[in-house]
């Protein structure tokens, strides 16, 4: 019997993909521009290989190159486009979150996980206020947002940490952090086992109450509850004391 090979390397092509993911990767809410310096720099890669890269990007339409600086291109946007379609959740959740800013006056925020944070697909406000919140849609959200509390509390659960235990019985987790003077509260989505996304409400820390029992708070839970159950999530029963 021959003995065991050892795991064989990625194949070029693999590889290539998997360095053209990460390039993209790069490019954030915070940092949408990026010079070549920055690219090899952050890909730990030669600046040859990092400028081929580049160049094989652009001639996708996944890069564009202006200034000085590279962006992600419109094909991006196109892809980007086409996943959240794919998502069931954004396809009917709009009723949900328009019913949470008529009920609340708050703004309401729709979130999916990326794989490492939050990002924010949708954003209902009240158009009619004269001082209004606005949250960018693409913003990838701190781990310790309302948002990020909700998805790690379901995904990363660490039964030792009370705060995440806490918002995986509540259902509701609050912060004010993440901006000087605004506070969120998001609850889960679930579709299956975990959540698909969150719902949060977004106002001043005067407006957004912490407590479970505030109707806020009831008003959100309910839209999260009803907009699973719309996707198909059917809650576990509970075992009897």
């Amino acid at each position: 019997m021959s003995a065991a090979s050892s795991p064989a390397a990625p194949a070029p092509a693999i590889q290539s993909v998997e360095r053209a993911a990460r390039m993209l990767g790069l490019f954030t809410v915070d940092e949408p521009q990026l010079t070549l310096a920055d690219l090899t720099a952050r890909m730990q890669m030669s600046k040859a290989t990092v400028h081929r890269y580049a160049t094989a990007l652009r001639s996708a339409g996944l890069l564009r190159f202006a200034g000085g600086f590279y962006t992600l291109g419109p094909r991006v946007v196109e892809l980007a486009s086409a996943a959240l379609a794919g998502l069931a959740v954004m396809k009917i959740a709009g009723p949900y979150l328009e019913r949470l800013v008529a009920t609340t006056n708050e703004t309401a925020v729709l979130s999916v996980w990326d794989g490492e944070a939050p990002v924010v697909v949708r954003v209902d406000d009240n158009t009619n206020r004269l001082v209004r919140i606005i949250v960018a849609t693409g913003s990838r959200l701190p781990l310790d947002s309302a948002q990020g509390q909700v998805f790690r509390a379901f995904l990363e659960f660490d039964a030792a940490d009370a705060d995440l235990q806490r918002v995986r019985e509540e259902r509701l987790a609050h912060y004010a952090a993440v901006v000087d003077g605004i506070a969120a509260l998001a609850a889960p989505v679930f579709q299956g086992a975990e959540p698909v996304a969150t719902i949060a409400l977004v106002g001043t820390t005067s407006s957004i109450e912490a407590g479970s029992d505030s109707t806020m708070a009831r008003a959100l839970s309910d839209a999260a509850e009803n907009l699973s159950t719309e996707l198909g999530f059917i809650e576990p029963e509970r075992k009897q004391p």
